[in-house]
């Protein structure tokens, strides 16, 4: 069974070190689930993140440059981004904006919301993504609400617009959902998104994971940005630990038994025996047969010296 499921995480990447020192803490029937969740907290990841942490010739660059500094300048990066303790944080602009404006209206304010949370928070590196054709006058069809704040992000190296042009009087547009799960792949970042991405999932594996992992969902009450407490379910990290590079654990408080020494339960007891740290603890049940079966052999050997010439 060890064997099946080092296999597996090994084809996702994981180191074999991490994996054997995962299944010897949790032992042989843990479930792959278990496995991966205690991956993660010991801050494992796979090869393929690691290796992207890393300086790579391939940089993501504005379609039209020509070299990949003055790309990577616009972008706003720094060198101190690597030291800071928070992540940095991809924003999807259109689905903040539309999720803003109740799906009718294109809400920059809802974009302003987002980037100044999490500027309360301490992050950085803040980058929002938007297709360009939102630089043009609004159209009926697709209104736009406080148009001047994109102006102000992108004055700010915040936002970033990518490309789109007019082919014969028809917008061509690149797939922006694109970029920002690259750029956050890349950073090893979070994604601020209710969009699941599923077709940029089933296209590359590592993405599938990055995306299952970082992406944070969130919602507008009051003009207020609210992500939740538990971005990834309620056995998952608090938001506080997934928004940092280095998590902190909390400390297990176990709570005595009420009853002490008077418990019969032994080792199926879920609170703390402190008089049982020493001790194999065995049910009163199993202590009995124990005892019972050390009397039963000593009762034999009497009768066998007796019978013996």
């Amino acid at each position: 069974v060890n064997q099946s499921k080092l296999d597996l995480f090994c084809k996702l990447g994981y180191g074999k070190q991490d994996i054997c020192k995962v299944l010897e803490n949790l032992g042989p029937e843990a479930l792959e689930d278990d496995v991966l969740k205690e991956l993660i907290r010991m801050g494992s990841k796979p090869q393929a993140l690691e290796n992207q942490a890393q300086p790579s010739p391939l940089k993501l660059v504005a379609r039209g440059s020509c070299s990949t500094t003055p790309g990577l300048k616009r972008l706003g990066e720094d060198e101190s981004d690597s030291s800071d303790s928070l992540r940095p944080i991809v924003i999807d602009g259109s689905n903040v904006a539309m999720s803003h404006g109740n799906k009718l209206v294109f809400s920059c304010r809802g974009i302003q919301l987002a980037v100044d949370w999490f500027r309360q928070r301490g992050h950085t590196y803040i980058k929002v993504f938007v297709p360009l054709w939102r630089k043009e006058p609004p159209r009926q069809d697709s209104p736009i609400a406080d148009q001047h704040i994109l102006e102000e992000l992108e004055k700010q190296s915040i936002l970033v617009y990518t490309p789109s042009r007019k082919v014969k009087g028809k917008r061509v547009v690149c797939y922006d959902d694109r970029y920002i799960v690259k750029v956050a792949y890349e950073k090893d970042g979070v994604i601020v998104s209710n969009d699941h991405y599923r077709d940029l999932q089933n296209e590359n594996p590592e993405w599938k994971w990055f995306i299952e992992q970082r992406l944070l969902m969130y919602s507008f009450v009051c003009n207020r940005f609210m992500p939740p407490d538990d971005p990834l379910g309620r056995h998952g990290p608090t938001l506080d630990n997934f928004l940092s590079k280095k998590p902190v654990l909390p400390e297990k408080k176990l709570q005595p038994c009420p009853y002490g020494k008077k418990c019969t339960y032994g080792n199926k007891c879920k609170f703390y025996h402190p008089e049982r740290l020493r001790q194999a603890q065995l049910s009163v049940a199993d202590e009995l047969r124990a005892k019972t079966k050390v009397l039963l052999t000593l009762g034999k050997e009497e009768d066998r010296w007796n019978c013996s010439p």
